[in-house]
């Protein structure tokens, strides 16, 4: 009897372990949708404002998909919504996250270096927005990335080398930019 008492007691730790570290990772993820929230300054239909808020789960947000096994942001999708912001570089921190679409809106500015850590990102379209400054090299680092889509923004100057490392690219989209340099 006592050995199972000491079973229960060790699962009940251990569930209580794992409920933690699941409610962490939310609180980064929510962190990091709420520093996004932030920077929006125009957003006519506002949608984000009144759905993205702590008495909705984030899994419930508007252009937020969770994954079913960890229950962490794995797409955050916010094209179309007619958002003027920046990037923050808290959205470094979605770790699970494997698209992120924000086309046809009205982001600019340059790129956080933090999003060089979101190792999984498979999809990025940025296309129709006012992004600027020199693509960043570190996209070269986002190994699993296969569609890549800059098209429609303010990028200026060359292409960095190291997007053309990216073995699993399939798509690749940076027309109607201020690029410069040799195309071969």
């Amino acid at each position: 009897m006592e050995r199972l008492t000491w079973f229960f007691l060790a699962a009940a730790c251990c569930l209580t372990m794992a409920a933690a570290l699941t409610n962490r990772n939310h609180t980064t993820d929510e962190s990091a949708l709420l520093a996004l929230k932030a920077r929006i300054t125009s957003h006519p239909g506002n949608i984000i404002s009144t759905n993205w808020s702590n008495t909705t789960p984030i899994c419930n947000w508007v252009g937020v998909t969770c994954g079913a096994r960890h229950f962490r942001v794995s797409v955050l999708n916010l094209s179309y919504m007619e958002l003027t912001s920046t990037i923050p570089p808290e959205l470094g921190n979605l770790s699970f996250l494997v698209e992120l679409s924000l086309r046809n809106n009205s982001f600019h500015g340059a790129m956080p270096l933090e999003l060089g850590r979101l190792h999984r990102l498979k999809l990025i379209s940025f296309r129709f927005n006012n992004f600027t400054g020199a693509i960043p090299s570190w996209f070269g680092s986002l190994s699993k990335l296969e569609n890549f889509d800059l098209y429609g923004n303010q990028f200026s100057g060359s292409i960095p080398a190291a997007i053309f490392n990216l073995t699993a690219l399939q798509v690749i989209s940076l027309s109607n930019n201020q690029l410069s340099g040799k195309s071969n």
